[in-house]
């Protein structure tokens, strides 16, 4: 794995790296387990727009720091935005522009996946065209354990990675998927042993693709945007709608207490 140039972003939530062929972006604050505050979902959208803009190179690699790639959404965040109505319009903003970011990119996308990949975690991992994972590995999306909506792109991104019925099985009862069964299902495409193994595993991969020319290399990811994108912006439209409707709920900021308290035992 060579990856020797300085970052070009080194943010409170995430480093970003558009050197060489491979971009490198980094999930960076292990003490959180990567959860995504607002300050972190700007981050995001503003390191994504640098690569669809900036970056000249041929593959983009997701990574994380720590035990965990993403705990998923920020619990202060979601307690904000059950009073707030501008919280709640810019979460949606966002949301919209990092999912649409994301899976608009021209380059291939690699996420390196260890630890838990929880609610908007998951999503930006299933939303990814290769995923590599380590067998320990887990992915949630708890958003109706909480009472929410799973309108961020969760819905799309499942059921694109494992099918529209087993989308649904773990998308209502927020079960955990492991990585062993997210390989059978097709979620994670390449499963390694160890939270050691994955990070090279996928720029290795990485390596591969941008050993080949870049317009064949784009042209075929450009054509599975297309292919994918053809109904997804409806259903994020309305899956957004509906989220921030459910963040009024009564039973919200008792589900993230519970939520909260629960992850501080852990």
């Amino acid at each position: 794995m060579t990856d020797r140039s300085e970052p070009v972003d080194a943010q409170n939530f995430l480093k970003l790296t558009l050197g060489g062929a491979i971009a490198h972006l980094r999930l960076s604050r292990p003490e959180t387990a990567n959860a995504i505050d607002p300050t972190g979902h700007t981050e995001l959208v503003h390191a994504l727009r640098r690569v669809a803009n900036d970056f000249d190179g041929k593959v983009l690699v997701i990574s994380a720091e720590g035990k965990n790639f993403s705990a998923g959404g920020d619990f202060q965040a979601m307690e904000d935005a059950h009073t707030s109505l501008d919280i709640r319009r810019h979460m949606s903003t966002e949301a919209t522009e990092l999912f649409g970011t994301l899976t608009r990119l021209n380059v291939p996308v690699i996420a390196a996946v260890h630890g838990a990949a929880a609610g908007l975690g998951a999503t930006i991992a299933a939303a990814c065209d290769i995923v590599v994972a380590n067998r320990a590995a887990k992915f949630v999306d708890p958003h109706v354990v909480l009472g929410l909506v799973a309108g961020d792109g969760g819905v799309i991104a499942w059921t694109q990675a494992i099918g529209f019925n087993r989308a649904k099985r773990y998308l209502l009862t927020g079960d955990r998927l492991g990585a062993v069964d997210a390989h059978a299902m097709g979620l994670v495409t390449d499963l390694v042993e160890t939270p050691e193994e994955v990070l090279p595993a996928a720029w290795a991969i990485a390596e591969k693709i941008a050993s080949y020319p870049k317009l064949g290399v784009q042209g075929t990811k450009r054509t599975f945007n297309k292919f994918a994108q053809q109904a997804s912006m409806a259903a994020l439209e309305l899956g957004l709608m509906l989220e921030m409707e459910s963040f009024q709920a009564p039973e919200l900021l008792e589900n993230v207490q519970k939520l909260r308290r629960a992850s501080e035992k852990k």
